[in-house]
């Protein structure tokens, strides 16, 4: 089965359409597939809903989609860095899930494990809870999360074989693996793509078995949100 596709505009073609839940892996701008986000808003396609720990920034990452309002509903842990993700949030005009970032980690890892729900800790006593069902362990309340499945999912790697094997790079690793494992199709943006047998199998940090399409950047951008710098 041939994975690798020429641009990412033909990686994501005929997989996605209207109405789709999206995850999308990065950290703030960190480990974003900066090539795939801006494929996927010129597609056109809207009402999406993106499962994603924030939306980028204001014209970079995923605040591309909000500014074109593809996007009907965010489900993340942060909201911070981009003031139209807040103004129309605000306003009522797009919805939003508020998920624990650790929470948003294991509901996004159990859906691809095959776990449609767990218990967590987290959020028991606050609005995270509201209409969920609480249980008691060991005297401890805790709160039931179902499981993240996408129908597409968008992943940043550094390196790739042909197979499909991914190797990420330090703190750009994030999210990615679990959105590449919840994805019942993922498509994976790597900068170095090498062949089958050229990646030590101990050095591969998610098989190949999680990844459908794979397209090169070799050169992306890799904004920083925010630089902050003093006098010498």
């Amino acid at each position: 089965m041939k994975k690798v596709y020429p641009d990412a505009a033909a990686a994501l073609a005929g997989i996605v359409k209207d109405g789709q839940t999206i995850a999308v892996g990065g950290f703030g701008l960190c480990g974003i597939p900066e090539a795939l986000i801006a494929a996927l808003r010129d597609s056109g396609v809207k009402n999406l809903t993106a499962i994603s720990n924030n939306a980028g920034v204001d014209g970079f990452g995923l605040g591309q989609l909000l500014t074109t309002r593809q996007i009907k509903k965010m489900i993340s842990s942060y909201v911070g860095e981009n003031k139209e993700f807040e103004r129309q949030y605000l306003s009522g005009e797009l919805e939003l899930e508020f998920t624990p970032q650790g929470t948003l980690a294991e509901k996004l890892r159990a859906g691809g494990a095959g776990i449609p729900a767990f218990f967590t800790k987290t959020g028991v006593g606050t609005i995270v809870a509201d209409g969920k069902e609480i249980r008691e362990f060991n005297g401890h309340q805790y709160v039931m999360e179902k499981s993240l499945i996408a129908d597409v999912s968008l992943v940043k790697a550094y390196m790739a074989d042909k197979a499909g094997n991914l190797v990420f790079r330090k703190t750009s690793r994030n999210f990615n693996p679990n959105v590449a494992m919840a994805g019942k199709i993922t498509v994976v943006e790597v900068e170095k793509l090498v062949e089958v047998g050229e990646i030590d199998p101990d050095q591969v940090h998610l098989p190949s078995i999680f990844v459908h399409r794979i397209v090169v950047n070799a050169t992306p951008e890799k904004r920083i949100e925010q630089r902050t710098t003093r006098a010498k």
